[in-house]
């Protein structure tokens, strides 16, 4: 699935001196109703604000279909029940989280009636009224409950075909009322179900790095989770535009659930990787927070999501971490991983100054993490 398009050559709209992108952009903004609303408006063609750089999609080419190009997939059915298969599911963990940086789950214990049900509560959040939907659009990202298009529009280079709803949802959930009606109930037994699901797999990560069982859970890596529900309309001109640019995740690590039109890609030996929808499956990624006390063992894999005619598509990334809150916590390298022949390679941090850190780069696909290099 390879990006194309017709307008390579041309002049991009965004250099040309006609285009005054802080004006479309604040009249975008204003509508308060997102890509979604351009799309029920009936735009055919991607405005100019949209257009990402063609180096962006001419980086590399994309290999899709290929067995020896997929990123793992783990059954974690009889974890608990026969130490043989747990080994092996450790160290493919492990394996993936060294090399890719993804890996996609299936019997993770969270009924599949759930997941189809969020991923519904998530189409009926931004299919209901308009108006509805404009009395909760904010840009105050210090509230539980966030929902806007593009979270970094004024200042990342171009503009995502994305609308999003977030919710924090530990360690201190917003009240059952506050939550949006439309997805209020499965929201929280989503995130229920979640909580309980990122205990199993911390507990998996710490064997897979050869520590204590509760390691990772001990120092708190999954006492945070923001919910990020994703809305990617049809795009009538995908070779133009992207669902989610490069990036990496600035958490320990995220949860994703997608439906089932695709779009995922991980950016793997210099290749775009499609990551497939798999039926009831869980994709999990390392974050940055991850690959920074884990010394570089584990890696936080650069990854976008492409645009596509065949929307909406439909997506929850649950990213592990306390993010701007306040904490007097400090992570730095795991001290039991390093050695004289591995010392420590980042300095100590916050959530919060990392993840502030992280929101003050260019926003162009660059990890954070250099800034944190000894």
């Amino acid at each position: 699935m390879v990006a194309t398009g017709t307008s390579r050559n041309e002049v991009p709209a965004t250099l040309k001196p006609d285009y005054d992108r802080a004006s479309e952009l604040k009249a975008f903004d204003d509508t308060k109703l997102g890509v979604k609303g351009l799309v029920d408006a009936g735009v055919t063609e991607v405005p100019r604000i949209f257009y990402q750089p063609p180096d962006d999609f001419d980086k590399t080419s994309v290999l899709s279909g290929d067995t020896h190009s997929s990123i793992p997939v783990i059954d974690l059915e009889g974890i608990d029940k026969d130490v043989t298969k747990r080994k092996e599911i450790v160290e493919r963990l492990g394996e993936a989280s060294e090399t890719w940086g993804f890996f996609q789950v299936v019997n993770h214990a969270i009924p599949v009636s759930v997941l189809e049900e969020m991923k519904e509560g998530v189409r009926r959040f931004f299919e209901q009224d308009d108006e509805v939907r404009k009395e909760l659009y904010t840009r105050d990202l210090t509230r539980k409950l966030v929902y806007n298009s593009n979270f970094d529009l004024y200042s990342a280079q171009a503009t995502c075909w994305r609308d999003t709803f977030l919710c924090i949802m530990a360690p201190d959930p917003p009240k059952s009322e506050d939550l949006p009606a439309a997805c209020r109930d499965i929201m929280e037994e989503y995130s229920k179900q979640l909580m309980k699901f990122a205990i199993i797999l911390l507990e998996l990560l710490s064997e897979a790095l050869g520590l204590k069982q509760n390691h990772l859970n001990e120092i708190d890596c999954g006492e945070g989770v923001a919910v990020l529900c994703h809305y990617y309309p049809a795009c009538p001109q995908p070779e133009l535009t992207m669902g989610a640019g490069m990036h990496t995740d600035n958490d320990f690590f995220t949860v994703l659930l997608q439906d089932h039109i695709g779009g995922l890609q991980v950016f793997y030996q210099d290749k775009w990787i499609d990551i497939p929808p798999v039926p009831g499956a869980l994709v999990v990624n390392i974050g940055d927070l991850l690959q920074l006390i884990t010394n570089d063992r584990f890696k936080s894999g650069g990854h976008r999501v492409l645009a596509n005619r065949a929307g909406p598509r439909v997506s929850v990334a649950s990213f592990f971490c306390t993010g701007l809150r306040e904490t007097s916590k400090v992570y730095g390298p795991i001290k039991e991983l390093l050695s004289e022949d591995n010392p420590p390679r980042y300095r100590e941090t916050t959530v919060r100054d990392y993840c502030s850190s992280f929101d003050e780069t260019d926003l162009d696909g660059t990890s954070a993490l250099p800034r944190f290099r000894l």
